[in-house]
């Protein structure tokens, strides 16, 4: 599954080993941060009960981009899925920080991390 909003944003996802992952590169803006809702989407329809979100590309985010983080929140936690972003570089991560995303969101440094906060 590969999708790209203009030359701004590219999102590929994939399921391995039961995790539906979903890798970002570039910036989520207003526009391509549907294309990064509808990977949430596809995400949480799947048979996975993990997501984990790569963000090592990641180098721009809007409040629509954030919007699109909080608002899969609660169909996460009500469809019992577990979700994880990592490798968010620090000016990005700082926003989050800032906004208070990281008490609602699990922010993992790395992608071992990640991983093992999804199958702990």
């Amino acid at each position: 599954m590969n999708s790209s909003v203009s030359t701004k944003m590219n999102i590929t996802s994939q399921i391995i080993n039961d995790i539906y992952q979903i890798s970002i590169d570039g910036e989520i803006d207003a526009s391509s941060s549907i294309l990064l809702d509808e990977e949430f989407e596809k995400g949480i329809a799947s048979s996975s009960k993990k997501i984990l979100v790569d963000c090592s590309h990641l180098s721009y985010i809007s409040s629509a981009g954030l919007g699109v983080f909080m608002s899969n929140v609660e169909d996460c936690q009500d469809k019992d899925i577990k979700f994880v972003l990592y490798n968010l570089n620090i000016k990005i991560k700082s926003v989050f920080d800032m906004l208070g995303l990281n008490h609602l969101i699990q922010i993992k440094s790395n992608k071992e991390e990640a991983l093992i906060y999804l199958n702990g």
